[in-house]
Formats: structure tokens, sequence, C-alpha cells
């Protein structure tokens, strides 16, 4: 037997998963939670923005779960193991010396948060995304034009700027900042030194203004243009070729194999984001839309490069080979969906502390429209289409009779029609979608969820076999640098599987909820587009009729 380990780096967790090279089977798996912050996040009371993490819960992480899965697999499975496959959550930079070791990790910065990892969804430098969007205007208007036309608040140069400006002493002391998906494999094939570093083209060509149509990284004279040229000190480290999932980082070093118990000399693969290689672990194909619902969302889809494609106002970018090789890789998502209702049961604590399971119930008794409510699904900003992190969300129709269970359905469904704008934005452009799969705990856990979705979609919901899509992702790669698996497809083919249960469409409900989501496109719109403002005054009524309608089938 054939084995390979994925890695797969979250918001709260790190998860390592044992894998059979041959057919997917998931032999063992392991989840390290981070000690540091709030479940993992270090935070900022004065600054809601903030979400920075350790470096050290990463190594920490390393260690726990790949131990613990070599336990769990047997004392001899170690010996069978053929590579490394490592996934993240991104844009989340660290700030590293000439050595690549992490500020975070050193004495003169271990309580500093500036000096930490900058978490995707840190959101404190919509200033420098603003900035940088208008100097790219001005001058490169194609290095937006990758990017869906802004640059986000969550990506890689803004927080770089960012740091710059709040923290002098960190950003002078970090000679380079490098992806959290690029710097784990580099720790684990000793190759974190800037001159030998490896870096994916997953981060860099999504969020760091990479493209070979322009021969690589952004210019340093267009850095200097809203810098001052701060920043091409870790333009200037950026010299190493960038590689896809299909490549090897190098291969594991002497003491990282000892110390885990694995084969010294096992090939790494280059690291990319958790979504994306979630999507491999879905099966992605051309035609196949990938939902990865977890407290965010991304939505990948890949078209061949023989194909060409143009540019896609408002997805976080078109990068060739970021998902699979030979294929132009498309993302896009929702900068809160598990979150909204995190926040609404844990924060809110609706109906004397109902739980999800219970909302779930109270919100599956109603009809699409029956509660007269609406909502936006921007309590952490829009990622796409409008790419706006200071967009707010919203609840229309309240009344003194709404239940916790009608809101809690509103706030569902808003999802769903924010999912549904990435969708149709997708295919107005030329991207082929026949098919949608979703992965991540909801779509586990929620049936409701997946059949608001089908029904909004108007499109059959399938959902992936595997409970931990990233990680299988992770180590399908891991097994194709190993050398058990030929290339992607068969992979692909051999290593996933989709649930017998398929979510279909409701005729009755898509027809309300083509209403619904007419009079969600004109809120999205007005609140979201500047020249998108309008007269409001017909919604609410619009609403009430609609629950009449509704209530009176009851």
């Amino acid at each position: 037997m054939q084995t390979s380990i994925g890695l797969d780096f979250g918001t709260n967790s790190v998860r390592a998963l044992l894998v059979d090279c041959a057919d997917g089977r998931e032999l063992a798996t392991s989840v390290f939670h981070y000690t540091h912050g709030d479940m993992g996040v270090i935070i900022d009371a004065n600054d809601p923005d903030l979400a920075r993490q350790h470096p050290g819960d990463y190594i920490k992480g390393i260690v726990h779960t790949v131990k613990r899965v070599l336990d769990q697999a047997g004392p001899k499975s170690g010996a069978t193991v053929v590579g490394i496959g490592v996934d993240s959550t991104g844009s989340t930079p660290i700030p590293v010396d000439a050595k690549g070791e992490a500020l975070g990790l050193q004495a003169p910065f271990v309580d500093n948060p500036h000096a930490m990892a900058w978490l995707w969804k840190d959101h404190t430098a919509t200033r420098e995304a603003a900035e940088i969007t208008a100097a790219a205007a001005a001058s490169h208007p194609e290095y937006l034009a990758k990017c869906g036309g802004v640059y986000s608040a969550e990506w890689y140069w803004a927080k770089l700027l960012k740091c710059a400006r709040t923290d002098p002493e960190v950003f002078a002391a970090a000679a380079s900042w490098v992806e959290l998906a690029d710097w784990v494999p580099a720790v684990l094939t000793n190759t974190t030194a800037l001159d030998k570093l490896s870096r994916g083209i997953c981060a860099a060509g999504h969020k760091c203004f990479y493209s070979e149509e322009w021969g690589g990284f952004p210019s340093p004279e267009f850095i200097a243009s809203f810098d001052d040229g701060i920043l091409n000190q870790a333009r200037a480290s950026m010299t190493q070729p960038v590689i896809n999932v299909s490549q090897s980082v190098g291969i594991l070093c002497r003491g990282w194999a000892e110390y885990l118990g694995l084969p010294e000399g096992i090939p790494v693969a280059a690291g990319a984001f958790d979504c994306h290689l979630g999507a491999i672990g879905c099966g992605i194909r051309p035609g196949t839309m990938v939902k990865v619902i977890g407290t965010s969302t991304c939505d990948l889809a890949v078209t061949p490069l023989a194909g060409g494609l143009t540019d896609i106002p408002g997805v976080c970018g078109v990068v060739p080979e970021s998902v699979l090789p030979g294929h132009f890789g498309i993302e896009a998502g929702q900068s809160a969906v598990g979150d909204i209702f995190n926040w609404y049961v844990h924060k809110l604590q609706p109906g004397e502390g109902l739980n999800h399971a219970e909302l779930n119930v109270s919100a599956a008794t109603l009809k699409p429209g029956e509660s007269g409510l609406l909502a936006l699904d921007w309590m952490n900003g829009n990622r796409t289409v409008l790419v706006d992190q200071e967009l707010t969300g919203l609840i229309l129709g309240l009344t003194l009779h709404s239940s916790p269970g009608e809101i809690f359905r509103a706030l569902i469904e808003s999802t769903a029609f924010g999912a549904r704008m990435i969708r149709d934005r997708m295919v107005s452009c030329g991207v082929k979608v026949d098919e949608v799969i979703c992965c991540g705990g909801i779509s586990l856990k929620s049936p409701l969820l997946m059949q608001i979705y089908a029904d909004v979609f108007n499109c059959p919901m399938k959902v992936s076999a595997s409970e931990q899509t990233c990680a299988l992702g992770s180590a399908m790669a891991a097994a194709v640098v190993g050398g058990a698996q030929e290339n992607f497809d068969t992979a692909v083919a051999s290593m996933t599987r989709i649930r017998d249960e398929v979510y279909m469409p409701i005729p009755e409900n898509v027809a309300v909820y083509e209403t619904l989501f007419g009079i969600y496109q004109q809120l999205h719109d007005g609140f979201g587009l500047r020249e998108g403002q309008r007269n409001y005054f017909e919604l609410m009524k619009d609403l009430i009729q609609l629950r009449k309608a509704q209530r009176a089938q009851a």
C-alpha cells in the first residue's frame, strides 16, 4: 500500500489526513485546535477588524496531527507514506526574517500581533486596499482585471502596507512576507531561506498580482506608486519560480522525518489555499462548480487553458493552474456564511438560547417567503461580486411577530442569494456550470440549507462523500508528487466520491425564490453599487404581499 498525508490549516485548527493513494480511502485523521487567542484567532477588543494567528500553533499542529494519524494507522504506517500536501487559509501572510523564520516566534515579537500571521479575515487594511486599487486603475488596469476589478483588504499587498504604517519596527525586521500555504511546505523541506523558498501559483496569482503576462509579480515601479517603495524589499525577495500543486517544493528534511516518523526524502507538494485543494478533493472538472461551505465560502470552477477565458469582474481571480494543472482556476466566495449563523446563535442567543439544530427544525417548518423577511449576507463585508469589506448586513421586513426561526431561515436564504450572484456572474462570463458539488461541515449538517440552495439555484446540489475534502485534496497532491498517481485526472477519478443523496430543486419553491431573489438583487445593487441607488418604497410591501400569499396556502 502507498499512502499520503494531507495537512489542512484552517481558521481554528489544523487537520492531518492519511489516505490510501489507490482509492482515496481515509485511513486516519487528527485535529489540533490552535491554542492562542479566541478559538485560535488573536483579536483586539478595540479593533474588530483585526484577526491574527500565532505561527507557533502551526508548528505544534504539524507535530500533534501527523504523529497522531501514524499512531492510529499502526506502527509501520509511516513507511508507506510517499508524499505530503499542504493547504491553508489565505491570504494569510507571515512576516519572516532572511532565513524565513517567522518573526512571531522570535523573542522581540512573541506578544506582538503585528508580527503574527495576518489571517485571511483580517480587514484592517481597507484603506490600503482602496489605495492599491486606485493606483492599479491609474497605471496597470490589467492587474485589477485578473482579480475581479478591486483589490481586497484580505489580500497580501494591502496587509503589508498596513503593517508598514502601523508597526514600522515589525515591518523593518521582516525581510519578506510568506503566505502560510507556502511557509509550511518550506518548513518541512528546510527551504524557508528566501533564496530557496518556492511560492505557489495559487496565492501568488489570486492575491499578489502575479501573472506571467507581465513577467511575474508586479513591477517595483508600480509598488512605489502607492507606497513610496517601502514594500519593494518584500517584492525583491520574490525571486524563485512560482509552481503549481503538481510540483514539489523539495523533500522532507531529515530532522522532520525523524521527529515525525516518516521516510526522509519523500516529496512535499507546493501549497495552495484550502478551498482550491478542497475543490480537487470534491472531484472538480470543467462544468463543475465546487462550493466549500464553512465559516466563509469559496466557490471554485475550472476551464481548460486551451479554451481561453475572459476576465470576470468581481471574482477573486482567473489564474492559470491555481486549481488544476492545465486549467484556469476561477475563485470567488462569501466572506461569511457559517460565521453568520454562529453570530446569530452564540452572540444574540435567540429564543433564550436556541441552538443550531433547534433553529434548523423551526426554520424548516416555513415555506419560502412565509416569514416576510429578507436579509443581506454582508455581516463580514462582500468578497464577491462587489468586493467591498465595508458593506454590512441587513434584515428587511422585521415586525413584532418575527420569530427566531424566521430570522434564521432568512439568514440562510441570504447566503443562498449571495451564492447565486456568484454563480450567475461566472456563467454570464462564459464559465460552464452543469453541476454543483458542496463540501464542508454545513453541507453535511444542514439538509435545510442544502435544499434552499438547490431551490435558489434551481439546480441539483451534490455533496462530497469526504468530510474533509481540503485535506483530501492535499493528500491527492501528495499522491501525484509522490508518484502514486500519474496525474490529477487519474487522482480525481480514483480518489474522490459523491454521496448518494442529491438535493433536487422543488418547483414551487423555485418560483417563490425567483421573486425573492429579484428583491435581493435590488437591495444588493442599491446598497452595493454607487450607481445603483433607488427608491425602496415598494420592497417592504412586496415582502408583505408574498408573506400573505404563502400563508394563505398553509
